[in-house]
């Protein structure tokens, strides 16, 4: 019999991790913390003010404020589902109890593919920036280093070691670091967007800046397939994170109320964050092809370090804002690498605990009440990826965004339709019920299809996407966000057939145990 956890009004069943230790304000800052706030824009902008084959330009604010329409949708589903199922496993056990093992197999897969790969894109920031911090305080010949890929792979490693070795100690060990992290992230990036609009509205920008419109939030004079889609697959990646907020449920006081509530405030606090600074940067530096432009493809893996010099200017003071703007996004993409170890362990333990993957995999630690297989062997794994893909080519991290994206879309999507179909009976019970648990989740999965449908023809044009010296970056001739995204995916379906032929149980009639009936957890 399982071990229950009596937190709040409901009582969930545990297995074996650290019930009540994260409050919402804890569960907010892991939520939004995952996002990696200044590392997504300092990455992605670039690419959203490009859009697709047809140029989004000023319009790139308009795109941030679309993209946050199906997160929050499926951030409801996310609430909605959790309060009737607290489990770590999200979206592998709600489309598990909704439409059965296989699609549940997938959606969990979708989530720690997503996690592993992106894990690599954020190593190489962290690394990279390590050097470039360090570099700042006028030790000789160490910011260069930053341009160096066996440099930044070892220290890309370093991090993921260490973020894993964090989260392997203890979940509220893990909150403090990332209080510490996120607030001097949001303050750097709060501050960058203050002094680039005061210098937009005193005149003192340069003469390629732009008077912000409001015309700029609206980008339904785009073209949705080829501009509007591809777009938003970048721009949902950087909202893509607040879910590690609900992944850890099973760790929160009152863990049917608390991660949801936190998803939803995530991702509205993440909206008038990247709101305020999208506006600044494209206000500051324009949405030209060259210099600080953000459309300057020289500009796309990093636009903060573009605009930083001419923002902040020369002299010591010019100095020190960039480095406290490098360590931003350090910071960002360091937090990020913690958090995203989080729902990735602990969604291999739900699958492991319904028998879904090898049991070893459901191990607990008897001091610090982690998941100690899964912990490390998503560090191990991240680590593989990321050497991997350094191997193969650098230009491929460039790849990794956009065919992140089409993860997100997938799994994200799944979870909606499973909420919709999960309350499929009551759903007329009540108008609240109707709009929150049908309509809204829906909707969100509606918009993510029509997204990822739209924006992979896109990205499997071999031209799609090219590296700092315009050479186009493909797999097998076929743009590499496509190859890498459904790939990814595709993956999973051969290590679930894998699975099924040697442990069929869980395919063949296997029901997820009610709460309490759940076997409880081993622990190492």
């Amino acid at each position: 019999m399982a071990s229950t956890v009596h937190s709040g009004a409901k009582e969930v069943d545990s297995k074996g991790l650290k019930g009540g230790a994260l409050g919402l304000l804890s569960s907010v800052v892991v939520g939004v913390a995952s996002t990696a706030p200044a590392y997504s824009l300092a990455a992605s902008l670039g690419f959203i003010v490009v859009g697709g084959t047809v140029f989004a330009g000023v319009k790139a604010p308009g795109i941030v404020l679309l993209a946050f329409i199906p997160m929050y949708l499926i951030a409801v589903a996310y609430q909605e589902l959790n309060k009737a199922e607290p489990d770590c496993g999200t979206t592998f056990t709600w489309a598990t109890r909704a439409f059965g093992p296989v699609p549940g197999w997938m959606g969990g897969w979708g989530i720690i593919i997503a996690d592993v790969v992106v894990m690599s894109n954020l190593a190489q920031i962290a690394g990279a920036y390590s050097f470039t911090f360090v570099g700042g305080f006028g030790f000789p010949g160490v910011a260069d280093l930053a341009s160096n890929v066996v440099a930044t792979t070892i220290a890309g490693l370093v991090w993921i070691a260490l973020m894993t070795w964090i989260c392997y100690r203890g979940i509220e060990i893990t909150a403090i670091v990332q209080y510490v992290l996120l607030s001097f992230e949001v303050l750097i990036l709060i501050f960058f967007a203050v002094f680039a609009l005061v210098k937009v509205y005193s005149g003192t920008a340069e003469p390629y800046s732009l008077i912000p419109s409001w015309d700029w939030f609206n980008p339904f004079t785009l073209d949705f397939g080829q501009t509007v889609a591809p777009a938003m697959l970048t721009a949902i990646f950087i909202y893509w994170g607040w879910d590690s907020a609900v992944s850890v449920n099973e760790e929160t006081k009152d863990p049917a109320k608390t991660p949801g509530r936190a998803a939803i405030i995530s991702t509205v606090l993440l909206l008038a964050t990247y709101a305020i600074v999208t506006v600044a940067a494209v206000a500051f530096a324009g949405v030209g092809d060259s210099g600080i432009g953000l459309a300057n493809p020289a500009n796309s893996a990093d636009v903060f370090s573009a605009i930083g010099p001419t923002l902040f200017g020369e002299g010591p003071v010019g100095s020190i804002l960039m480095t406290l703007l490098g360590f931003s996004i350090l910071t960002s993409a360091s937090a990020s690498t913690q958090t995203t170890i989080l729902p990735t362990a602990r969604t291999a333990l739900s699958m492991a605990v319904h028998k879904a993957i090898p049991e070893k995999f459901m191990r607990i630690h008897e001091n610090y009440l982690t998941p100690t297989w899964s912990t490390i062997g998503m560090g191990i794994v991240s680590a593989f990826f990321f050497i991997v893909f350094t191997f193969i080519s650098p230009s491929l991290l460039l790849a990794l965004i956009g065919s992140i994206g089409l993860m997100i879309a997938f799994y994200y999507g799944l979870t909606g339709l499973a909420c919709t179909w999960f309350y499929r009976k009551t759903l007329t019970s009540s108008f609240r019920n109707f709009v929150m648990r049908g309509l809204f989740p829906a909707v969100g999965s509606l918009i993510l299809a029509a997204v990822f449908v739209y924006g992979l023809s896109n990205f499997a044009q071999p031209d799609w996407l090219k590296d700092a010296d315009g050479n186009n970056v493909t797999i097998f001739g076929i743009g590499a966000e496509a190859v890498v995204g459904i790939g990814g995916l595709l993956i999973g379906a051969v290590l679930m057939g894998i699975w099924w032929i040697r442990k069929p149980g869980f395919f063949r009639g296997y029901t997820l145990p009610r709460r309490s009936d759940k076997p409880e957890a081993r622990r190492q």
